[in-house]
């Protein structure tokens, strides 16, 4: 695509959605934000994947966030996609191969890495109404600390209900290691690698980032089925993706 017709419609920037191997200027055929016409940048053995925006600021609306996740979708059908955080834009074209040259071989080393994989996502969680009479059930020295409390005959102090809550919430983190464990044994075979994330409320279990070989996917979503048959209907896996290897690449450096 001749130079001109990229840096058109006064662009004052580059809206920056991954980079990917390649040694040739491209141009796609989708859009992405604003219905921009999607390209890319290259320079030596890697390619920045663009449109031109008028502003060097994007705002964090809903159909911005879903125009950056169609353009790494349809990316990763076909490339090794190193993608970018959402509303990164550089200045032009120069910036664009100067951010290429500067962090070479930080991204050739994470382009091998994501090579031919895909990322899925598995959160698994305790279905119970009440989790904390869940682990009382459980764990009958919480039952026991929770039932001594209650005979008492007064009011629990502050010390007291600070203890019973120290003890079910190290109860609940050493339940979710060991199931992290046996759920990462099932899984490991099919992944490339898996990272452990932070769980967000009380009844999550794991939140699990897996980086897994395209051609593997289909037994990643059966060891996932062999997992789940380990655990009662007190649990629910949730599984997720493909998307692109947010969680295996860092390009948070400077554009």
């Amino acid at each position: 695509m001749p130079a001109k017709s990229r840096t058109s419609n006064g662009a004052a920037g580059k809206y920056f959605y991954a980079v990917i191997s390649g040694s040739k200027d491209r141009v796609f055929d989708f859009t992405g934000v604003d219905g921009a016409t999607v390209y890319s940048i290259a320079h030596g053995p890697l390619a920045a994947v663009v449109s031109n925006v008028p502003y060097k600021r994007i705002r964090p609306e809903r159909r911005n966030f879903a125009a950056h996740q169609s353009v790494l979708k349809r990316l990763m059908a076909e490339e090794a996609v190193l993608p970018m955080a959402f509303g990164v834009i550089s200045d032009g074209e120069k910036g664009v191969k100067s951010f290429l040259s500067r962090h070479r071989d930080t991204l050739n080393r994470q382009v091998r890495r994501v090579a031919n994989k895909v990322e899925m996502g598995l959160r698994v969680r305790w279905d119970v109404p009440n989790i904390f009479e869940y682990m009382t059930n459980v764990h009958g020295e919480l039952r026991y600390a929770r039932d001594m409390l209650l005979s008492a005959g007064q009011a629990a102090t502050q010390d007291e209900r600070i203890e019973l809550g120290r003890l079910f919430e190290n109860l609940l983190n050493a339940d979710r290691d060991n199931y992290y464990e046996r759920v990462a044994g099932v899984l490991q075979p099919c992944c490339a690698e898996i990272r452990r994330d932070k769980v967000r409320d009380e009844r999550e279990i794991v939140n699990l980032a897996c980086l897994v070989p395209r051609d593997s996917l289909d037994s990643f979503e059966a060891a996932v089925f062999d997992a789940a048959r380990d655990f009662d209907d007190n649990f629910s896996f949730d599984y997720n993706g493909p998307w692109a290897p947010h969680n295996f690449v860092d390009l948070n450096i400077d554009t």
